[in-house]
């Protein structure tokens, strides 16, 4: 069975620093694509990011770029995203999604995702 389990949200203040980790199992990932995105209140779910488990490329969006940096570690089969400078606006639920190799469309799109996380909590406060 596969899982993705997102671990370390929490309430932080602006300019605050958070690690989310988001740990896969119940099949290898490593051809796979790992994307986060979030999810604020009223809104629709949002690309943050995505490594490409393979080679390690990383794509951010530019809402976050310079501030969140996406990373894996193949031994522990996790994840993660640090996010720096947080600000007010970076609220949300964050989710961690993996998405099949090869695929022809935009990992930037949620549609481009198989397997979802439960999403973890993430308050900036001002």
């Amino acid at each position: 069975q596969v899982q993705l389990v997102e671990s370390g949200g929490g309430l932080v203040q602006a300019e605050g620093s958070l690690r989310l980790s988001c740990a896969a199992s119940g099949r290898t990932f490593l051809s796979y694509v790992m994307g986060w995105f979030r999810q604020a209140p009223g809104k629709e779910r949002e690309f943050v990011g995505y490594i490409v488990w393979r080679n390690g490329v990383t794509v951010q969006a530019d809402s976050v770029k310079g501030r969140f940096t996406i990373s894996k570690d193949t031994a522990k089969n996790t994840v993660y995203l640090q996010m720096s400078s947080l600000k007010p606006d970076d609220t949300a639920v964050y989710y961690c999604a993996a998405g099949a190799p090869f695929y022809s469309g935009n990992y930037r799109l949620p549609t481009a995702y198989d397997y979802w996380g439960q999403g973890t909590q993430v308050t900036v406060s001002s």
